[in-house]
C-alpha cells in the first residue's frame, strides 16, 4: 500500500503544471488576481449597471413592452437571420482558399496568410468604406451601393480569415497517407475526401461557423456605414435610440435581449469550438501538400483569383477611390484634407491619438494578458479558470452594448475619472486582453519546466524566473500578441463611439462621422483616412506572418480566441 501510495503522488506531482503550481510564490498567484479586476472594473461593472437600469425603466411598462415598442423582436430575427447568412456565405468563400492553402505547396504562402488575415483585423468602419467605395466604383453596374447584400459581402470579406485559419490547421492534421489508404481501396478522389478528410475537419467548420455567427450578431460599422439608413438590426439600434433619439430606457432594453443573444451564440460557440479546436499542424500534414505542376495549375489560378476578387479588389478600389473621389477626376485632395483643422480637430490629429491611445492600450492588453496566461499554465486551479473565463467575456459581448454601458457609469463619475485619458485605452485593452491571452496560453505552456527549475536552483529570484525564462522563450509570441493588440485597438469601432469626446476622437470614428456627412469633399477625407488605416493594420500584421515574429500558430490563436482561452 505505501509503495501504491508513493507512486500516486508521484504521479500526480509530474502532472503538467503540477510542480509549477506547487512552487509557484503567493506574490506571483496575487499578481494572477490583477486581470480578475481588471475585468470586473472594465467588464461587470458596466453590465451590472445596465442590468441595474433595466430595473428601473418602470413607467407601468416592463422590458418587453418596452421592446414592442422599438419591434424589438423583428430586429432579434433579422439579426439573428443576416449572421446565419453571412456564416454560410463565408463558408463557401472560404473554401477554395482552404483547399489551397492545406494541399498545395505554394510559393509566397506566407503572402496569401497576409491577405487573408488583414481583413480580419481591420475596422469595421473602414470594411464598410472599402465596399462603399467598390459598389459604387467596379462594381457599380449592380446597382447595388447598399443594403443588405453590400453588408453581406462586407462580412464575408470580414470573415473569411476565421474560416480559413480554423479549417485550414484541422485539415494539415489529417494525415495523408489515411486518403491514400482509402484510394488503394478502391475510392475515388471525392469518395476518400468525403469519408476521410470531411469527418476530420467538420467539427473544425461548425467551429468556425459559431464564431462567425458571433461575430456578425455584433457588427456594427459595417451596417452603420452600407445599411443607407434602413438597414437595422438590435447592434445599431441600441446606439440609435441611446444617441440619436435618447430614450434610454428602451436602449436599455434592446442591450439585455442582446446580451442574451450574444451569451447564447457564445455558449454555442464554446461547445462546439471544444470539438473544432486542434493542438497544431502535424508533419505529415505538411509533407502531404502537393507541389504545383502539370493540370494543378489551373483549380490554383482559379483559386488565387477568388481570393483576389473576395479580399483584394475591396482594398483596392479604395485606395483608387480615395484620389478618385468623384469616379472621373484624379485628385489627392483627400489627402490633403487629413490635415484640415478648419471644422475642428484634424484627421492627423485623431490618428495621432489613435496611435497613442492604441500604444497604450498594448502595453495594458498585453500585460493583462500575459498575467491570464501565467495563471493558467502555471497556477492552474479553478482560479485561474474563473480568471481565463472573464478574461474571455469582452470579446463575446456586443461592443455596442458596452459602450452604452460605459455611458451609464461615466455618468455618474466625477469629472477627474470620467475624463481620465485612460478611458478609452482602458477599453480598447480589455476588447483585445483575449487575443493576446489566446496567444500566450499555448506559447507559455511549451515552456519546459526543468528550466524554471533549473533557474530557482541556480538561485534566481521568482519574478527573474518569470522574466529570464518564460519571457525570453516566449517573446516573438509576446511580439505577436502585441502587434494584434495595437491594430484591434486603433481600428476599435463600437464601444469608443459612446466614449470619444472632441479631444479624444479616434480615427474610425472620425472616419464614421465623415460618412455620415453629404459632400464629396467629406467623402475623400474618409476613404484617405480609410487607406491610412489599411495601411497601418496590413504593415503590423504583415510583419508578425512574413517576418515570423509569432508564427502562423500566434495569427490562428487570434483567429480563435474563444476556443484557445
Amino acid at each position: 500500500m505505501a509503495g501504491r501510495r508513493q507512486e500516486v503522488t508521484s504521479a500526480q506531482s509530474s502532472e503538467p503544471g503540477a510542480r509549477d503550481r506547487r512552487r509557484t510564490p503567493v506574490a506571483l498567484r496575487l499578481a494572477t488576481l490583477i486581470p480578475a479586476l481588471f475585468v470586473a472594473v472594465l467588464f461587470v461593472w458596466p453590465i451590472v449597471a445596465l442590468v441595474r437600469r433595466a430595473g428601473e425603466v418602470g413607467g407601468g411598462s416592463g422590458v418587453g413592452d418596452r421592446l414592442a415598442d422599438v419591434d424589438g423582436w423583428h430586429l432579434l430575427g433579422v439579426t439573428l437571420l443576416q449572421a446565419a447568412a453571412s456564416s454560410a456565405l463565408s463558408l463557401l468563400v472560404a473554401a477554395p482558399i482552404v483547399w489551397l492553402l492545406a494541399t498545395v505547396r505554394l510559393r509566397g504562402a506566407a503572402v496569401l496568410r497576409v491577405i487573408v488575415t488583414v481583413p480580419f483585423v481591420l475596422p469595421t468602419v473602414v470594411v464598410g468604406v472599402a465596399f462603399r467605395a467598390l459598389l459604387t466604383g467596379p462594381l457599380d453596374f449592380l446597382g447595388v451601393d447598399g443594403g443588405w447584400v453590400a453588408i453581406l459581402m462586407a462580412h464575408v470579406f470580414l470573415n473569411v480569415a476565421v474560416v480559413v485559419r480554423v479549417v485550414t490547421a484541422a485539415w494539415l492534421q489529417v494525415d495523408p497517407r489515411t486518403v491514400e489508404a482509402a484510394r488503394s481501396l478502391g475510392a475515388t478522389p471525392l469518395r476518400a475526401f468525403w469519408d476521410v478528410v470531411v469527418p476530420r475537419i467538420a467539427p473544425a467548420i461548425a467551429a468556425a461557423a459559431a464564431l462567425i455567427l458571433l461575430f456578425c450578431s455584433t457588427s456594427f460599422g459595417v451596417i452603420v456605414i452600407l445599411g443607407n439608413g434602413t438597414a437595422r438590426t438590435l447592434e445599431t439600434e441600441i446606439y440609435q435610440q441611446a444617441i440619436a433619439e435618447f430614450r434610454i430606457p428602451e436602449a436599455v432594453a434592446l442591450s439585455m435581449l442582446q446580451i442574451a443573444v450574444v451569451a447564447g451564440a457564445l455558449v454555442v460557440a464554446r461547445l462546439v469550438g471544444s470539438r473544432g479546436t486542434v493542438s497544431g499542424v502535424s508533419a505529415a500534414g505538411r509533407e502531404g501538400r502537393r507541389p504545383v505542376r502539370g493540370w494543378l495549375w489551373a483549380p490554383v489560378a482559379a483559386t488565387l483569383a477568388w481570393l483576389g476578387l473576395w479580399l483584394l479588389l475591396p482594398v483596392a478600389s479604395l485606395a483608387v477611390r480615395s484620389v478618385r473621389p468623384d469616379g472621373r477626376e484624379w485628385t489627392l485632395a483627400g489627402y490633403r484634407a487629413l490635415a484640415d483643422t478648419t471644422y475642428g480637430d484634424s484627421a492627423l490629429g485623431a490618428l495621432r491619438y489613435s496611435v497613442t491611445s492604441a500604444l497604450a492600450a498594448m502595453v495594458l492588453a498585453v500585460v493583462i494578458g500575459f498575467l491570464v496566461a501565467v495563471s493558467v499554465t502555471r497556477g492552474g486551479g479553478w482560479a485561474a479558470q474563473v480568471t481565463a473565463l472573464l478574461a474571455v467575456l469582452p470579446l463575446g459581448v456586443s461592443a455596442v452594448t458596452l459602450g452604452f454601458g460605459y455611458l451609464l457609469v461615466v455618468s455618474t463619475l466625477p469629472p477627474e475619472l470620467s475624463q481620465s485619458p485612460l478611458v478609452i485605452p482602458s477599453v480598447q485593452a480589455l476588447l483585445a486582453v483575449p487575443v493576446v491571452a489566446g496567444i500566450m496560453i499555448p506559447a507559455l505552456a511549451q515552456v519546459p519546466r526543468g528550466l524554471r527549475d533549473a533557474a530557482r536552483v541556480l538561485g534566481a529570484r521568482p519574478l527573474w524566473v518569470l522574466i529570464s525564462v518564460d519571457v525570453r522563450l516566449t517573446v516573438r509570441s509576446l511580439c505577436a500578441a502585441a502587434g494584434f493588440a495595437f491594430v484591434m485597438a486603433i481600428g476599435e469601432f463600437g464601444a469608443t463611439t459612446f466614449l470619444a469626446r472632441p479631444d479624444t476622437t479616434t480615427l474610425p470614428v472620425m472616419i464614421g462621422s465623415l460618412m455620415a456627412k453629404p459632400g464629396l469633399d467629406n467623402l475623400a477625407t474618409a476613404m484617405a483616412a480609410s487607406v491610412v488605416l489599411v495601411t497601418v493594420s496590413a504593415a503590423v500584421i504583415a510583419a508578425i506572418e512574413i517576418l515570423g515574429v509569432g508564427g502562423t500558430d500566434s495569427t490562428r490563436s487570434a483567429s480563435s480566441t474563444k476556443e484557445t482561452v
